[in-house]
């Protein structure tokens, strides 16, 4: 977009010790690196950061609004964890008890002793699909996707290195929920989660909010995977099924449920969620949990290599620790991110919840310049510097 224009201009709220967030977060649009994008930060339950900016379209023929929602990827991930740690607060699930407890079928193929946290920890071994899956539309199908798992072999021990679980991880954790609610994942996180909390964050979009949903601008250079080794695992599951993001705004996908990957929210919806664990159970007035069921997203999982990364991460339960050099200096930190750049960093000690979502992806898998930059501008405002 170049220089932004009077009707993209960044709006919003941002308390003045933050005006270097506001800063980045205008640079990013200056230098051309971001089409639309929005970018939240709450501190001790409290927003003092809510800006968005932007087009909601490559053509730049609709400006970004406050209530713009976009394709948030992996970040999805975080609603799945949350309504886990919920019904683990409420006694309603054991993360420790086997998966098959709640779901009998799975124990085939040497599952019996797959727990429920090795599968919110990536530690459980079925990173992928064996059997080849087509198309992007198998993923609609919940039962051949969870059947499928089900009867599969892990690919390793399960429980002693995670190998990040990047679409199947929903089917796992999803139908451990759906076993015990009678609920799919993504109404129980809407009727539990994210309506108590007037939450932007939908997994399987409504048609009524269909026109606030922002174009995803596929990256300039496509993500590459992290290895390439025939057999490896990553190539065992890249491109098995296809997910090309020029399709993210199809019909099929929006009201799908694909409890890993195909959430749409925006900054606010992001983080107000993920304030229940920076706030001890608690975000925008209302208690959903308590503060030792906010306090279990740290139950470490692994520490170590991860099989398809290939880089070190630590992994609690949904949230990743540390990753990658992402250590916080060693603060209390939980916190994952999307394909295509979009994060939420959950800093307990500051009781701080940032969040940014954007449109145009970037294809590195990890160190999105545009959100460390904005998130760097954070805690040097948190430094009083």
């Amino acid at each position: 977009m170049g220089a932004v224009t009077e009707t993209f201009a960044v709006q919003g709220l941002c308390e003045p010790r933050f005006e270097g967030v506001r800063a980045a977060f205008q640079a990013n649009f200056e230098r051309g690196a971001d089409v639309g994008a929005s970018v939240v930060i709450t501190l001790d339950g409290e927003t003092v950061v809510d800006l968005w900016g932007g087009a909601k379209d490559a053509a730049a023929s609709r400006a970004w609004t406050s209530d713009t929602i976009v394709a948030v990827a992996s970040t999805t991930k975080t609603a799945t964890a949350l309504s886990a740690l919920l019904l683990a607060d409420r006694g309603e699930l054991d993360v420790d008890a086997p998966v098959a407890r709640y779901w009998p079928e799975f124990a085939q193929a040497g599952k019996e002793g797959v727990l429920v946290r090795h599968c919110l920890g990536h530690t459980a071994g079925l990173p992928g699909w064996e059997p080849r899956l087509t198309a992007m539309d198998d993923l609609y199908d919940w039962e051949k996707c969870t059947s499928i798992l089900a009867a599969q072999t892990p690919w390793w021990e399960p429980g002693t290195a995670s190998g990040y679980h990047a679409a199947t991880q929903g089917y796992l954790v999803g139908e451990v929920i759906r076993r015990i609610t009678g609920q799919t994942v993504g109404t129980f996180f809407r009727e539990e989660i994210a309506e108590p909390l007037g939450a932007e964050f939908h997994m399987g979009v409504k048609p009524e909010f269909d026109a606030r949903i922002g174009e995803s601008i596929p990256p300039d250079v496509p993500e590459q995977p992290a290895q390439t080794a025939p057999g490896s695992i990553t190539m065992r599951i890249h491109d098995n099924p296809p997910l090309p993001r020029e399709r993210w705004g199809e019909v099929a996908w929006l009201r799908a449920e694909i409890p890993a990957g195909n959430g749409f929210a925006n900054a606010r919806g992001v983080a107000r969620i993920s304030t229940l664990l920076a706030c001890g159970g608690e975000a925008n007035g209302k208690r959903l949990m308590s503060h030792e069921g906010a306090e279990r997203v740290f139950y470490r999982q692994s520490n170590g290599p991860d099989l398809g990364f290939l880089a070190p991460v630590s992994w609690g339960l949904g949230y990743a620790l540390s990753l990658f050099g992402m250590n916080f200096d060693g603060r209390k930190v939980c916190f994952w991110g999307g394909s295509g750049g979009s994060l939420v960093v959950v800093d307990v000690e500051a009781r701080m919840t940032f969040a940014y979502v954007m449109n145009k992806l970037e294809g590195a898998p990890f160190g999105d310049p545009r959100n460390a930059s904005i998130l760097g501008a954070a805690y040097a405002a948190l430094k009083g510097q």
